[in-house]
């Protein structure tokens, strides 16, 4: 992750001074290592019940994590299109999407049942749930988002940190990474409505795949 060097291209602008520059940026830095730290937190949690679970129940209630940490120039952008000054204390205080672990299950099921696990925990406090699962977006999008506070601790403090966990089943993973790609190619086609109408029939296609393969599973217990 190019971290320091893409935000070293936004204290140029305002700075030539060497040492004006990195007094700017060690702020910023201290800043995104405290969001990694959270997202190893969150990650460490679900790896712990991913075990617990598996022992129980003997499966796994999720596939795979992924987590990344938004790039320095989307952060700026984000704040300039909320129309507030770039500081630490504005990011940290109206960005809850900084830092995000994405939760790859096999089932729906298998979301609900690890979320509130997740969630139960003493030092997780969840300050905010999207459930486009049982109400999908209109294009078809679905995925469960929390957004949580877990505290870290460092050499001298405890800080709050706030982190978004997104949990998809592989269909839901697999058709939002697709729409992803192709919504940059909709711009272009004359008649972008008929695609949008196709990527529905697909999401509705997925989940009706998902709460099947669900119903076979349970079958089989």
């Amino acid at each position: 992750m190019s971290t320091e060097s893409d935000m070293s291209m936004e204290v140029l602008v305002n700075s030539e001074n060497p040492e004006e520059i990195f007094k700017n940026m060690q702020p910023f830095l201290n800043l995104m290592m405290y969001y990694e730290c959270a997202l190893m937190e969150i990650e460490t949690k679900l790896h712990v019940l991913n075990k617990e679970f598996a022992l129980q129940h003997k499966r796994n209630p999720f596939e795979s994590i992924k987590s990344r940490l938004k790039k320095p120039m989307s952060i700026v952008d984000k704040m300039n299109k909320k129309g507030l000054e770039v500081t630490m204390e504005n990011i940290q205080n109206n960005l809850t999407d900084i830092a995000g672990v994405r939760v790859i299950c096999s089932f729906p099921e298998d979301i609900y049942v690890l979320s509130e696990l997740l969630a139960k925990q003493d030092d997780i406090k969840v300050v905010n749930v999207k459930d486009y699962i049982r109400n999908p977006k209109p294009n078809g999008y679905r995925s469960l988002h929390l957004i949580v506070e877990v505290p870290i601790f460092l050499s001298n403090e405890k800080k709050i940190m706030n982190v978004e966990v997104q949990f998809r089943t592989i269909a839901m993973d697999f058709w939002a990474s697709l729409d992803h790609k192709l919504k940059y190619k909709k711009d272009n086609l004359k008649h972008p409505e008929i695609i949008a109408q196709e990527l529905k029939k697909c999401a509705d296609m997925s989940a009706a795949m998902d709460y099947k393969m669900q119903e076979i599973r349970n079958m089989l217990e």
